[in-house]
């Protein structure tokens, strides 16, 4: 990841195999430039739980959500209720994270920002 790009202005490029995965220290490295983000499921996914004030705010969110993960082609697992969304990125194709989920986690939170 280039230090030159915040990481809500990146791109996701396609990511197959463990090669891709991350390894502790560069999940070090790139969870405080997510605040709020926690490491979920022994290190392999991360997950935040985004608040609003009623379903039609949670919902707008959720659409908004998909539609920067449509067009970056990296989904994430999502938990909708009626205040609140949990969000949940992991790279299924690489076995943990990649630095796809936190580009799209900084995404995530420009929605809200």
């Amino acid at each position: 990841m280039s230090d030159l790009i915040p990481l809500a202005q990146a791109h996701c490029s396609p990511r197959r195999g463990h090669e891709h995965r991350l390894t502790e220290a560069s999940i070090r490295e790139l969870l405080p430039q997510v605040p709020g983000w926690d490491l979920v499921e022994d290190g392999h996914a991360i997950s935040k739980t985004f608040r609003f004030d009623d379903y039609h705010r949670t919902m707008a969110f959720v659409n908004a959500l998909a539609f920067v993960a449509h067009r970056e082609d990296h989904h994430p697992d999502l938990g909708v209720h009626y205040d609140r969304c949990v969000v949940r990125f992991s790279t299924h194709d690489v076995g943990g994270l990649s630095e796809n989920d936190f580009i799209c986690a900084a995404r995530a939170d420009a929605l809200v920002a």
